[in-house]
């Protein structure tokens, strides 16, 4: 069996679409299933079970001699959110939890960490476990990142292979549920079809055009070949980037959706919201020579690439991966 966390969300829904494309079918489903609005993410796939996030322990000591491998990805990923319980309880607790049963059962874990305990940027995107404890996060999100990372270091007891991927900005089919958190693609194709245009942030950094801030933008597709290969890998435990390794600017994310849609680009720019201005990124880019360097060969698809599959695969057609 296979656990896969947050199972009915964007990024462990595609994952469990990819290892059932691997043969694997003996998945165990952990999610919060209350939450009905993500639940077409798992239509069509193969899974042996669903357990609530809240009895998954429960399950686990009952189940754990079957248990080959746990994907964690299940968090509470809203950058807004301020209350820091919310993250204490589901991002670092729960994680805690996890990898103390992968300590004791010998499960090995592949677990989500995220881009966002980089903060501004200010050490730095090398993903040197060394300067993890000097990072400096924005919000109480990429803090619960940050703090389970630092704890998973030091602990003595680790399982025979973990790791930790730092996601940077994820996009691609499955991520409808997520709101204002899904990706600048997801609302740049439904408001270009509302609207004939597009709406983006001006800069309010003097070193960046409007439109010209870059992120390093990952498609789903690329995210879960690599935590396949971690999970066939099962060497070299520690914390990687997962990225696509190239920043690119949010002008170049909305000309290719435009393009994908066929339409021309006609892109309005407004104030960045004051409430995170001064918390905005303005450049974020993955160093993945730490992954190359463990044998992970596979190219990662271009801006161009991803947004061309996503728009016509997924977006136009309201299909699932």
């Amino acid at each position: 069996m296979i656990v896969v966390t947050g199972a009915a969300g964007f990024i462990g829904s595609c994952l469990i679409s990819r290892l059932n494309q691997e043969g694997f079918n003996f998945i165990i489903a952990v999610d919060d299933f209350s939450k009905y609005e993500k639940l077409d993410n798992l239509t069509g796939k193969t899974i042996q079970e669903r357990v609530e996030r809240s009895d998954f322990f429960a399950w686990l000591d009952e189940n754990q001699e079957e248990v080959e491998f746990i994907f964690h990805i299940g968090a509470r990923t809203d950058t807004t959110e301020f209350d820091r319980a919310i993250f204490d309880e589901l991002n670092v607790q729960y994680s805690k939890e996890i990898w103390n049963r992968c300590v004791a059962y010998q499960i090995p874990l592949v677990y989500a960490s995220s881009a966002a305990t980089y903060g501004l940027g200010e050490q730095g995107y090398l993903d040197d476990e060394a300067l993890i404890p000097q990072l400096h996060p924005l919000n109480p999100y990429g803090d619960s990142k940050n703090e389970f990372d630092i704890w998973a270091l030091a602990q003595e007891k680790k399982p025979l292979f973990w790791a930790g991927l730092k996601f940077f900005n994820v996009y691609g089919p499955n991520e409808y549920h997520k709101g204002r958190m899904a990706s600048v693609i997801f609302h740049a194709f439904h408001q270009i079809q509302k609207t004939g245009k597009m709406k983006l942030f001006r800069s309010h950094h003097p070193d960046f055009k409007d439109g010209e801030q870059m992120r390093d933008f990952v498609y789903v597709k690329d995210v879960v070949d690599v935590c396949i290969f971690l999970m066939n890998h099962r060497k070299n435990s520690g914390i990687y980037n997962l990225g696509s390794g190239k920043a690119r600017t949010f002008k170049d994310l909305v000309t290719s959706t435009f393009n994908a849609m066929q339409i021309e680009p006609v892109i309005d720019f407004i104030d960045t919201p004051a409430d995170i201005r001064d918390k905005y990124q303005y450049f974020t880019e993955a160093s993945m020579d730490k992954l190359r360097a463990i044998g992970y060969a596979q190219p990662f698809h271009s801006l161009e690439e991803g947004i061309e599959n996503y728009v016509t695969q997924y977006l136009i057609p309201n299909a699932y991966y």
